[in-house]
């Protein structure tokens, strides 16, 4: 992390950029990031002047709603849930590499219809400044929607975030990543409902064993398990693997794997090079 009074001077100019606006409504996830934003604005504003707002669909794990609503409640902040239908929408569910733009479209025209009728100024999402530059086709539809990046605006990365985090006794602190459940499927593979559910009852298992990074990435009959390496032998012991495999097939997978380079976020995204997304001037909207 950088120095800390220079990472304290960011902390000011995010209440500053906070105050500004005067009201905002939040895109929250439950994540590091989001719930670390709906603190500090909370605690800027006032809980009148803020709202969070989660979206849920078959691609948001049940834990991770719980656990969103649950730190929410332990912020003291105003926490809404709206239905979101992405997965009805082809351009969604057909998987291209920008899947993503079409997700955040469908939620914030919902968090956008929420702000005017509360009264909130704006819309606001958790991206950090280490998001520039990522594959994050999602930031390009809040963009367009003139959603704002507090956090990225006032430059805190997430180490940053992290530690500020901790210091306000946040819960989530150090918790893992948790993209969306579609983000297991590689590009070009359809997004269905089963998939979804078997991912999600995958990952619940896993994570009910005590494996807390885990991803469980779908090829159809294949799962392929992601956990860090240092995790790898105890997930190998004869006492786990054998229930694990019973589980995931009775969830529908034929082969079980584990993938030895180990956990990464955003392993799909691997497969990128050379692939073209849907071209936006062209999507139906």
């Amino acid at each position: 992390m950088a120095d800390v009074t220079e990472s304290r001077a960011k902390i000011d100019k995010l209440e500053t950029i906070l105050r500004e606006m005067g009201s905002v409504l939040i895109a929250y996830s439950g994540g590091t990031d989001s719930a670390f934003l709906l603190a500090v604005a909370t605690e800027t504003l006032g809980r009148d002047r803020v709202l969070a707002v989660t979206g849920v669909s078959e691609s948001l794990a049940p834990y991770e709603r719980n656990e969103a609503a649950e730190v929410a409640k332990q912020i003291g902040a105003s926490h809404l849930e709206v239905r979101t239908h992405e997965i009805e929408n082809e351009n969604y569910a057909s998987n291209p590499i920008n899947r993503c733009y079409f997700c955040k479209s469908e939620l914030f025209t919902h968090l956008a219809t929420i702000a005017r009728e509360r009264g909130l100024a704006w819309v606001a999402d958790g991206s950090n400044a280490d998001d520039r530059g990522d594959h994050r086709p999602g930031m390009q539809a809040g963009h367009e929607r003139g959603v704002r990046s507090p956090l990225q605006e006032a430059g805190l990365t997430k180490a940053e975030i992290r530690f500020f985090a901790k210091e306000r006794g946040l819960p989530i602190w150090d918790k893992p990543a948790a993209p969306c459940l579609s983000s297991r499927i590689p590009y070009g593979q359809r997004v269905t409902v089963e998939k979804l559910q078997q991912i999600g009852q995958a990952e619940l298992y896993l994570r009910q064993l005590g494996f807390r990074n885990v991803r469980v990435r779908h090829h159809d009959a294949i799962a392929r398990i992601e956990v860090p390496r240092a995790d790898m032998p105890r997930l190998l012991e004869d006492s786990v693997v054998d229930d694990l495999v019973r589980r995931f097939k009775e969830l529908g997978f034929q082969f079980v794997t584990l993938d030895l380079q180990g956990f990464r976020s955003g392993s799909l995204n691997e497969a990128l090079a050379g692939r073209t997304a849907i071209p936006l001037s062209v999507v139906a909207r």
